[in-house]
């Protein structure tokens, strides 16, 4: 982290304000009582939320910190899948729907609380007879379908620790996270559907699998006829091996601070790290931002985008909305097959109420036109949520506009893996500016800081941190408490995210986007999001990302590269409007010095744009791990 201020060249002036029916029925009634309930006792206020929940035995002690190590709930003990299922299951909800699921050609199941606990008992009787035990980790390597959900609930029942991949991941990065974390088993599908295509799985767990002594079984969801072909004694059929199981399996009775699963972060700033989440602080934190941050009624349809296999599907498909009783729709395969109204269609179909999504979704969508959405009725929103990077003030308003129709106020949520659940945005009834995210949630304490830990002026650049532990943040590292630690250390008594951002007045946060990814122009440095936003506000963009590159001048120099909406063509002539309208929006500082026109750019699978593979390839570096590449 260098000495130089950073610079804040984005100015947001727009302020939207919620319909007035909207904040009146808020289950936050008001931001400002609601946080100074939080500083003005935090352990009271964390354990009023933890008293909504099941707890075999209460906590001695809401909080032990000794930095950077915290315990939550201290003795208490619990069992998430109890919250999550039985709570719901013994109070009436037995035939309420948990989850709609469709797939790209229409195929849909309607799976009830009932239902789910019945698959997640008898799944978690089958892998204790194939001797699974508290503390074993189970990797899976699953498409998006309810077996999924059911394997992550049905190792938490058992107190095993799950360790969800993508099913999109190589051979290389699949082995590698079976081998950090030791996995006795794999379970996994033959086939994941993405673009009417099949893709298949099985054959990648084998490859990934060949000569580790460590896992014993492998389960596989038999998914196409002629049924893929089982190997050995090793693998079984994930129906066959829990077809004879009993439907109730008696709940591992778990300490708060027992593991309840590992997570390798997303890869956009390198090797991929084991990141360690705990059962009794993660269950509340995630719970509480379920009824806060998303509003969620008894009658919600949710719909959250993303797949267990990040951290949003942990905490906003399984996790959180199922301890909060939610029905949620979830949808395997690609958001725009077999055409740009599928996501639309869906909404219209279960009347989704709240929906969640990434901004390069929403981008996408840009791009296709707002002919699609305005085909099918999308009046049952009444909240948007955006997650993964942050979102431009372009497709925020865009977001608002054609797809909530002007009354659907967003929730634009910074947080990370790390973090486990919503650390900053605008809460319910809080008027928004589109491109901040907004305030810390009640119960996190979050500022901008320079490199000493003060406090930065007012709309003045500097490193976004957390003061206060939070219910829902990571425990460890799997195997590196020096990373750990790291995150603790790097800025005196504070977690740095990791992130650079601005704090207006009113408090208001901005993510200008990853440190690592500032650029150094002059002495001046430039977040990269707000040089991309100012592109993406030209007609002629549909995205942009931007580097900097080393010059004998300035230090360095800013190169971007852009992908144009249809319609639009590459020319001399667009590189000097291009540069012309960054001068406008930002000023000198921040007009880049090449334009390059692209076709696609690197992303993560979850979406963030991987601009340290933009500029390693730009410089002939070596890119580093590239197990999260989307292609």
């Amino acid at each position: 982290m260098s000495e130089e201020k950073l610079q804040n060249l984005l100015h947001v002036s727009t302020v939207i304000n919620p319909p007035e029916s909207f904040v009146k029925n808020a289950n936050v009634k008001s931001y400002e009582e609601e946080y100074k309930k939080f500083l003005d006792n935090p352990e009271v206020f964390w354990a009023e939320v933890a008293e909504e929940l099941f707890w075999y035995r209460k906590w001695d002690k809401v909080l032990e910190w000794e930095l950077p190590y915290a315990k939550w709930f201290v003795n208490a003990q619990t069992n998430i899948t109890v919250n999550a299922l039985d709570r719901h299951v013994k109070n009436g909800k037995k035939n309420k729907v948990a989850f709609f699921w469709e797939d790209e050609f229409g195929n849909e199941k309607v799976v009830t609380y009932g239902s789910l606990y019945t698959l997640v008992n008898k799944l978690a009787n089958a892998l204790k007879r194939a001797g699974i035990k508290k503390g074993d980790r189970v990797v899976i390597y699953m498409p998006l379908v309810i077996e999924q959900v059911a394997a992550m609930l049905a190792c938490a029942r058992i107190g095993a620790v799950h360790s969800v991949v993508y099913a999109g991941f190589s051979v290389p990065a699949l082995r590698h996270r079976i081998e950090d974390a030791e996995a006795k088993m794999v379970i996994t599908a033959d086939v994941t559907i993405r673009r009417g295509r099949a893709i298949p799985l099985k054959q990648i767990v084998d490859e990934a699998i060949r000569d580790l002594e460590t896992v014993e079984k492998v389960v596989v969801l038999r998914r196409l006829k002629p049924r893929v072909d089982l190997i050995g004694e090793k693998e079984i059929d994930f129906y066959k091996f829990i077809e004879n199981e009993p439907s109730y399996c008696e709940p591992e009775v778990m300490d708060s601070e027992d593991p309840l699963f590992m997570l390798y972060t997303s890869g956009s700033t390198g090797k991929p790290k084991g990141v360690i989440h705990t059962t009794g602080g993660y269950m509340v934190g995630t719970y509480y931002s379920m009824k806060t941050v998303f509003d969620l009624k008894d009658d919600d349809i949710f719909w959250c985008t993303a797949d267990p296999g990040w951290i949003t599907g942990h905490s906003y498909i399984v996790y959180g909305p199922l301890v909060a009783g939610a029905t949620q729709v979830i949808a395997e395969g690609a958001p725009n097959y077999p055409d740009f109204g599928r996501w639309w269609k869906l909404i219209e179909k279960y009347g989704v109420t709240i929906f969640y999504t990434a901004p390069t979704a929403i981008r996408m969508f840009m791009r296709a036109g707002e002919e699609w959405p305005n085909k099918y009725d999308l009046s049952s929103l009444r909240l948007l949520g955006s997650v993964g990077e942050p979102i431009n003030p372009e497709a925020w308003l865009w977001y608002y506009k054609i797809i909530g129709k002007e009354k659907c106020p967003i929730v634009d949520t910074w947080w990370q893996t790390e973090t486990g659940a919503v650390m900053i945005t605008t809460i319910d009834g809080l008027p928004m500016k589109p491109g901040k995210a907004g305030k810390p949630v009640p119960g996190v304490i979050a500022d901008v800081v320079d490199k000493e830990g003060n406090p930065v002026e007012a709309d003045k650049g500097g490193f976004l941190v957390v003061k206060y532990p939070w219910p829902s943040m990571m425990r460890r590292i799997h195997k590196n408490p020096e990373k750990y630690e790291s995150y603790w250390k790097t800025i005196p008594n504070c977690y740095f995210a990791g992130d650079v951002a601005t704090k207006d007045a009113d408090g208001y946060i901005m993510i200008l986007g990853r440190a690592d990814d500032v650029i150094n122009v002059s002495g001046h440095r430039i977040g990269t999001m707000e040089v991309e936003s100012a592109l993406v506000s030209h007609p002629a963009v549909a995205e942009a990302a931007v580097i900097g590159k080393p010059d004998p001048v300035k230090g360095e120099a800013i190169k971007a590269f852009i992908i144009l909406k249809s319609g639009h063509e590459p020319s001399d002539k667009l590189i000097e409007d291009l540069k012309y309208h960054v001068r406008m929006e930002l000023g000198a500082l921040a007009v880049p010095s090449e334009i390059e026109f692209v076709d696609k750019l690197p992303k993560t699978r979850s979406g963030k744009i991987m601009r340290r593979v933009l500029k390693a390839k730009e410089l002939g570096m070596d890119p580093g791990d590239l197990s999260t590449l989307e292609d």
